[in-house]
Parts: structure tokens; C-alpha cells; sequence
């Protein structure tokens, strides 16, 4: 499995990039709402690669049985 810390990582790097968004929205700054959705974009990009990694594991584990 992937480590759990990666994914705490994602997360709250997913979470400052809505927080950024949102602060863009209000201030109308459109750089921001991009830098926010883009940082979302990319823990979740981090995420799907978690993703893979721990289902190339899977099927190595499945092997060895």
C-alpha cells in the first residue's frame, strides 16, 4: 500500500488549492482561481499515481499466493 503520508500530503494540497480558488473568487483575481484549480489538479494527478502504485502491488501480491 501507499504510504499513508503521501496521501495526507494530496489532501491538503488539494485543500489549500480550493482554499486559494475560493480566496481567487473573491477577490476576482482570475490568476488565483487558476493557481487554485491547477494545484487541485495536481494532488489529484499525485492521487491517481498513488492509485496505480498500490494496483501494481496488488497484482504483485496476487501472484505470489
Amino acid at each position: 500500500m501507499s504510504d499513508p503520508g503521501d496521501r495526507i500530503e494530496n489532501a491538503a494540497e488539494k485543500v489549500g488549492g480550493k482554499a486559494k480558488e475560493a480566496m481567487g473568487k473573491m477577490t476576482d483575481d482570475e490568476q488565483k482561481i487558476a493557481e487554485g484549480k491547477a494545484q487541485q489538479s495536481k494532488a489529484d494527478l499525485k492521487n491517481a499515481g498513488e492509485d496505480v502504485k498500490d494496483a501494481a502491488k496488488n497484482v504483485k501480491d496476487a501472484f505470489k499466493e
